[in-house]
């Protein structure tokens, strides 16, 4: 039976102030990771997964907005490792996930190259533009819209666990006012359970 269950997925990023150094480039260094489950709106399993870059360092500028430093990361596992995690502790190459706009999908994507294998399903929702459909913004920053639902800002902004936290209310509350959008494979699968075939 398909689970009822979603990903909402948020990363922080190797970043500078202006161009990157050379040789350097934009590479995950922390996965932010809750699962929300879309008929009770419970948010749980609260996750940060930190990972050590291979091609770029935390410049002061990563830390004075992330608060992540090199030595956290340094401690972190491969990027490999973490995409194997993802995939058998939450399955995601099965269940739907949702981030905050588009970047979150591109830079796995990006990074997903050789032997490493994308870890996510092509069930993807960008939050980010459902809630600016959905409320008529025409600006949808994650806190920007925090504020326009009511919801507080829990946790550090910029901290992929609590960012993902954040973005997941923001799916509760579309989801219990009507505005988040079906998974088709979810409601074939709630219709055979209600006619018992499941």
């Amino acid at each position: 039976m398909l689970m009822t269950l979603l990903n909402v997925v948020y990363v922080e990023a190797t970043c500078w102030e202006g161009e990157p150094p050379s040789g350097q480039r934009n590479e995950i260094i922390e996965i932010g990771i809750v699962v929300l489950n879309l008929k009770t709106l419970e948010r749980t399993d609260k996750r940060s997964i930190m990972v050590h870059p291979e091609h770029s360092e935390i410049s002061e500028f990563c830390t004075r907005l992330t608060g992540i430093t090199a030595e956290e990361v340094a401690s972190g596992i491969t990027f490999q490792e973490a995409c194997d995690l993802l995939r058998q502790e939450y399955h995601t190459d099965s269940r739907p996930w949702a981030s905050w706009g588009d970047y979150d999908r591109k830079q796995f994507q990006s990074q997903s190259v050789g032997d490493i294998r994308y870890p996510f399903s092509s069930r993807h929702t960008n939050a980010k533009q459902v809630y600016a459909d959905a409320y008529n913004l025409k600006r949808a920053g994650m806190v920007r819209a925090l504020r326009n639902a009511g919801l507080p800002l829990e946790g550090s902004h910029h901290r992929g666990a609590d960012d993902a936290w954040n973005i997941a209310a923001l799916i509760s509350k579309m989801v219990s006012e009507g505005h988040w959008p079906t998974d088709p494979l979810q409601a074939l699968a709630d219709d055979l359970q209600e006619m018992g075939l499941q």
